[in-house]
């Protein structure tokens, strides 16, 4: 049935990407970023981003092999980057408004934000287990995770405060 529906592993591993993807960009529109404070979008996106990798390692997981593939995949989607320019669009205006309300700081790129805020959770669970052996620490124990939120969401609204 595999070969029916999909013709082979490749475009069944493109299709399951682009749901993933899909899944995780609808839950961010269901946040409603554009409706609250610039402060506080940005609180909440990092906090959406931290739980969501969290609650769903496979998406973590499918992020790692396709990268092991150098995108190979993802280069074939039609809608993959539709979908993250809406994003970023959206991310942009939440940063303009809190720059024109003098909260922020102009000019930061929102493609870059997006990266460091995926960047500050994906690094601490992705090598979950070699730095909680180096560091004596069990970073998934509930104390942590709350810690390392805390600490991700000072770093990026202390970059962005004017």
């Amino acid at each position: 049935m595999l070969y029916y529906y999909y013709g082979n592993k490749d475009e069944l591993f493109l299709a399951v990407l682009e749901a993933s993807y899909a899944r995780i960009r609808t839950a961010e529109e269901g946040l409603r970023l554009r409706n609250l404070e610039p402060e506080e979008g940005i609180r909440r996106l990092v906090d959406f981003t931290w739980r969501y990798y969290l609650n769903h390692p496979e998406f973590l997981t499918l992020l790692n092999s396709e990268n092991l593939h150098k995108a190979r995949h993802i280069k074939r989607s039609g809608w993959i980057a539709a979908m993250h320019s809406n994003f970023v669009a959206m991310l942009g205006e939440i940063l303009a408004r809190g720059a024109r309300a003098g909260k922020f700081r102009r000019g930061v790129d929102p493609v870059q934000l997006y990266i460091s805020i995926a960047a500050l959770g994906y690094f601490y669970l992705s090598n979950r287990y070699t730095l909680s052996t180096i560091f004596r620490r069990p970073l998934l124990a509930p104390r942590h995770q709350a810690e390392r939120l805390k600490h991700m969401t000072a770093l990026v609204l202390g970059y962005l405060r004017k």
